[in-house]
């Protein structure tokens, strides 16, 4: 086979299976909807690219109307470009909002030297976007996060949070103001790397997070991609566990009736654990 003929099938290879993987996505958690405005959340990145590119494509051949709108926050960030955005997305006829606030010398004035940025930085940007996307009459926001990202979530809240807890594909925001959607719930972080890498999107490199080697995130990541090593398939047999959950098959006593269950008492099994067994208190 031709030399050129064959990456270019490869290269159509992948983006028919992101597109297959985000359209199947959309429909499994109805994530967009006839008339549904939606606020494409832009950080510069690979994910971010992706998953405006990828919309764009299923919205030309979607049997439903929806309005993308990208929408970028300029941080203030060291050596930040403010043309690249702008000019990629003229050149696409793709309609944006460049939205500008300085999280970055807020983040850098509270936040100690040496210690994690991202959990102050994210807050910051995620209020500034909520507050335009009610501002503006987004009914959907959709973010760039992918099958990796919902995994290394997963470990790191059993981790370091003791909570079996995930990013799900979508979400309502905890004032109740807006839906969260990710597109890209199904896609392989590789795919992603590769499909900007081939598609030469122009990437902005984050100069504040994205310069601590020693974040938990990167831990997790390192572990799962040791574990993809010596076990290909892992982290995506570990993603669909996320998607078939037994209730009865944990220990969440808010999740499943673990007191009644094979009681003949109802209620009163619970009042009679406690008399046997105690609260925690010691009478003695």
């Amino acid at each position: 086979m031709n030399a050129v003929v064959a990456p270019r099938i490869e290269y159509h290879k992948l983006a028919k299976r992101l597109r297959r993987q985000v359209g199947q996505a959309i429909a499994d958690y109805n994530m967009i909807e006839e008339g549904d405005r939606v606020m494409v959340c832009l950080s510069g990145g690979k994910d971010s690219y992706t998953l405006l590119d990828i919309l764009r494509q299923l919205k030309a051949k979607a049997p439903v109307r929806f309005e993308l709108v990208a929408v970028h926050l300029d941080q203030k960030q060291p050596d930040y470009d403010a043309d690249i955005l702008p000019n990629y997305l003229r050149d696409l006829a793709q309609a944006f909002e460049i939205l500008e606030q300085d999280t970055y010398s807020v983040v850098k004035r509270v936040i100690p030297e040496g210690k994690t940025m991202c959990g102050l930085c994210s807050r910051l940007r995620r209020g500034a976007l909520y507050a335009h996307a009610e501002r503006a009459g987004f009914t959907k926001i959709a973010l760039g996060h992918h099958r990796d990202d919902m995994v290394e979530t997963l470990f790191l809240n059993m981790f370091h949070h003791s909570r079996l807890e995930a990013m799900p594909p979508k979400l309502q925001s905890d004032d109740g103001k807006h839906i969260l959607v990710r597109p890209l719930a199904y896609c392989k972080e590789s795919d992603i790397a590769e499909y900007a890498q081939a598609k030469n999107f122009p990437v902005m490199p984050c100069n504040l997070c994205g310069s601590q080697e020693t974040l938990q995130r990167k831990a997790i990541k390192q572990m799962l991609q040791d574990w993809e090593r010596k076990q290909p398939g892992r982290i995506e047999n570990v993603f669909r566990s996320l998607t078939s959950v037994a209730p009865s098959q944990l220990a969440d006593r808010a999740l499943f009736d673990f007191v009644s269950l094979g009681g003949r008492n109802g209620g009163a099994a619970r009042s009679q654990a406690d008399w046997l067994f105690g609260d925690g208190r010691d009478e003695a």
